[in-house]
């Protein structure tokens, strides 16, 4: 159990009260987020179906990924792609560097998959120190976070980051954020003795929380992981333990031997044949029994009971499976045992996947306000412009998010191309790159290589009239 009381002699009543409460939060909820994480990691078995499977399959280690497709599916439809910036250059006031510098790109990636997973993940900004860049951006996820929500602000009043334990589970660092001042506290592994140290700043509150599928009553979110999937889930995994057992006891013939000596199923040396040998051996021959008087009962009488079909079992885990995708929003073709054929159409495969792809639109509507605010935190902080100082232009600055759909580049192309017949200002310019389909590091070459070629028409246009004029220059003497 994780550690949820600490007395911290540097922090007021007040302050080891409020560390304590959110530890205790933490806490609350660890093993309802530690369920949730191992189902996504694949590492939920099952250790009971009934009493007609023997207990060795269950240290089989069967498992499915039903639960961490279902994370993974909705993850990689919800890309960030960058920030965009209308009223300005992005670049001058440092972003492509604070981009650059926290990874933001998979870092993002790491943060929508924890929330995916438990509801929130959390951004916190710091000031980095003489050896880091100068804004940095932390993920946590909520087994080592937590705060206090503000339903007017719509913002935290606080937030606690556990940062390091011992084997033991006992806290070892810890950082309390607060508006205008963040405490960190250490614990000697010797001494067991606290440090603490204050740093006073002028961002507020520097943490955001990433919800997935917040609500009035649940500010953090909720998981994506819910009770029908992990149910769902166990249920496939009872019925693959029971196919298994299945293959094993009654995919073979069954026979039974009226009047045979029992001396067919042992081996030279009088010792019993493993059950598999008996199973097994492709050629068998019983003697008659010489003892026996009657000629029809000295040899033995072989009935055969044809083997059990497993189909029953892959028809139930095709069902659960089938319900499962009903349930996170996937076609069946992402789970189900099935023999459909891929779809004949872009406008048929958008069809199969419009559930997650309008779930990946709710999901992003939701991330947009956190990451917009913590990576203009971040340009605050390098600039060294104080959170109420932000200038009103940078209001504009916004997340740009790849279209969860998957176009082909031809279709992209083709509908850009008929926007930009209507508007032709747009072309040349990033948007009308952007609807062309092109990549951002696409867009950027294109724009610097019209740069260049503008420059190079520029240079010319004025070399033009210096030659003109030493032509009559010439001409005239």
């Amino acid at each position: 159990m994780g550690q949820t009381n600490v007395r911290i002699p540097g922090l007021t009543v007040d302050e080891n009260s409020l560390v304590n409460g959110l530890l205790k939060q933490i806490d609350d909820l660890r093993i309802s987020n530690m369920l949730r994480t191992s189902y996504y990691e694949n590492k939920r078995s099952i250790r009971q179906v009934g009493t007609l499977i023997p207990p060795q399959y269950y240290n089989l280690g069967l498992v499915l990924g039903w639960t961490g497709k279902a994370v993974d599916a909705l993850s990689r439809r919800c890309n960030l792609e960058g920030f965009v910036w209308p009223d300005g250059d992005l670049a001058s006031i440092g972003g492509d560097d604070v981009w650059d510098d926290n990874h933001l790109s998979s870092e993002t990636d790491s943060a929508i998959v924890s929330a995916l997973q438990h509801g929130p993940a959390f951004l916190i900004n710091t000031v980095g120190d003489d050896d880091e860049p100068d804004a940095l951006i932390h993920i946590k996820d909520a087994t080592e976070a937590t705060g206090e929500w503000n339903r007017r602000r719509r913002h935290l009043d606080n937030l606690l980051s556990v940062i390091d334990k011992d084997k033991e589970d006992n806290i070892l660092a810890l950082a309390l954020y607060l508006d205008g001042q963040t405490i960190t506290a250490q614990r000697d592994k010797a001494s067991h003795k606290w440090q603490v140290d204050r740093t006073d700043h002028v961002y507020g509150v520097p943490a955001e929380v990433l919800p997935y599928k917040p609500a009035p009553k649940r500010p953090f979110g909720q998981s994506r992981i819910t009770r029908p999937m992990m149910g769902l889930q166990d249920a496939g995994v009872r019925a693959l333990q029971r196919r298994e057992g299945h293959m094993d006891v009654y995919s073979y013939p069954e026979a039974w031997l009226l009047g045979a000596d029992e001396s067919v199923f042992k081996n030279a040396d009088g010792t019993q044949r493993d059950m598999w040998n008996i199973r097994l051996g492709r050629i068998k021959g019983i003697n008659d029994d010489k003892d026996e008087a009657n000629p029809q009962l000295a040899r033995a009488d072989v009935k055969q009971f044809p083997a059990s079909s497993p189909e029953p079992h892959w028809a139930d885990i095709n069902g659960l499976s089938k319900l499962f995708a009903r349930e996170s929003g996937l076609p069946d073709s992402a789970l189900a045992i099935s023999d459909m054929v891929n779809p004949t159409s872009a406008e048929s495969y958008d069809s199969s996947q419009y559930e997650l792809i309008a779930e990946a639109e709710g999901a992003v509507d939701n991330f947009t306000p956190a990451l917009r605010s913590s990576f203009v935190r971040a340009l605050a902080m390098r600039n060294g412009i104080a959170l109420k100082d932000i200038p009103n232009a940078w209001k504009s600055i916004d997340a740009q998010w790849r279209n969860p759909r998957y176009l082909a580049r031809s279709a992209v192309a083709d509908a850009g191309m008929k926007q930009l017949s209507i508007a032709p200002e747009l072309a040349g310019t990033e948007v009308g790159y952007e609807l062309l389909g092109l990549t951002p590091q696409q867009i950027k070459r294109a724009m610097a290589d019209r740069r260049r070629s503008t420059g190079r028409a520029v240079l010319e246009a004025l070399r033009q009239p210096a030659v003109t004029a030493d032509d009559n220059a010439d001409r005239a003497s």
